[in-house]
């Protein structure tokens, strides 16, 4: 188990995930800086957040729990994505890219909370 949160290759690629967000989103319409820009940036630094949240949690079931919430997060993200997409904010190209990279975040996620459960079941045993 790493010792911090920052070793995680989840929260790694989240981080740079986040960072691209606000990259895209600085191109994105003025009009929309109260709305689509602002939830996708919560949403993808939540996933990021949430991550760390939960490397803090002593116990695997809340551990799980919070990744659980990462999960849903990323999935937010990635529907903010769409609309982005859907208003040409963004090209296809960099939707594809984004939205195949939170894939690859999601299946990472999902390891970490399958690794959780292994973990917990080897110290009942």
């Amino acid at each position: 188990m790493s010792k911090r949160f920052l070793d995680l290759r989840i929260w790694q690629e989240g981080y740079d995930l986040l960072l691209k967000i606000y990259e895209i989103t600085t191109h994105f319409p003025n009009h929309e800086k109260y709305s689509l820009t602002s939830q996708i940036t919560r949403s993808a630094n939540s996933v990021i957040a949430n991550i760390a949240e939960s490397h803090g949690r002593y116990y695997f079931a809340d551990k799980i729990r919070v990744l659980y919430l990462a999960r849903a997060e990323l999935e937010e993200t990635q529907s903010h994505l769409r609309v982005a997409y859907g208003l040409n904010y963004i090209n296809k190209e960099k939707y594809n890219q984004l939205f195949n990279r939170y894939d690859g975040l999601r299946i990472g996620i999902n390891m970490y909370i399958h690794s959780l459960r292994i973990s917990k079941m080897s110290k009942l045993h």
